[in-house]
């Protein structure tokens, strides 16, 4: 889901939660990072969703690695190989998630054929 910016990550993880339910009824569990707040987490939990808040280490300074999280940074690398992602050229919400969707849709090709080829940024 693509919001604007001026979106709260709680008010869009609100929005989001509410999509999943009616898109996948047996999605049970999901996690969020520490943006999302309790409003967030008593709404999945009104519709049968567990919202785990995953915090940050507190004990460490700057970067440090998240479980899981890795899995969230590596599909963003996948859909900014595609070059219109690189970059916010679209104006509204709704096409910049469906160039996501396309690019996701390409990258699932690429490996169902075991097709390679060359990106903008590695020639």
């Amino acid at each position: 889901m693509v919001t604007a910016a001026s979106v709260s990550d709680n008010e869009a993880g609100i929005q989001l939660l509410s999509r999943v339910a009616a898109d996948h009824p047996t999605i049970s569990k999901a996690r969020v990072d520490t943006g999302c707040k309790k409003k967030a987490i008593e709404h999945g939990a009104l519709l049968g969703i567990d919202v785990d808040v995953v915090p940050r280490n507190e004990q460490v300074k700057g970067f440090s690695v998240i479980p899981r999280r890795w899995v969230v940074e590596r599909s963003f690398e996948w859909i900014m190989t595609h070059r219109r992602l690189a970059r916010d050229y679209e104006t509204k919400p709704a096409h910049s998630e469906s160039m996501i969707r396309l690019a996701v849709i390409s990258n699932l090709a690429k490996r169902a054929t075991g097709e390679t080829s060359i990106t903008w940024h590695n020639p």
